[in-house]
């Protein structure tokens, strides 16, 4: 199956990345992930912006927690194979990028 293959950026890949990981973040957000708004439900807290990327490949999601963890996003795993960001200025930070998906 497609998500149990080794997956992994090539030395050049890596190379981009390391120099401005925002292009992959752009990228994969625009593929396999979303910005929404988070509602909680029976709390008193006003819903909230959020984004959330989904693959079943977990080296794909390494490579976005990674990109993340370079420009300073803040992440969490919500489900299996989800991977949110949620909070504000983290949210602000990939805002201030990805733009609406084409």
């Amino acid at each position: 199956m497609k998500h149990t293959r080794k997956i992994e950026l090539a030395q050049w890949q890596q190379e981009l990345v390391d120099q401005d990981p925002r292009p992959l973040l752009r990228g994969l957000i625009h593929s396999d992930g979303c910005r929404a708004l988070n509602r909680a439900y029976g709390t008193k807290y006003p819903p909230y912006p959020r984004y959330e990327f989904t693959n079943a490949s977990a080296d794909i999601r390494t490579i976005f927690t990674r990109a993340c963890d370079a420009i300073g996003v803040e992440w969490r795993p919500s489900r299996p194979r989800v991977i949110s960001v949620a909070r504000r200025p983290s949210v602000a930070i990939l805002d201030s990028f990805i733009g609406p998906k084409a």
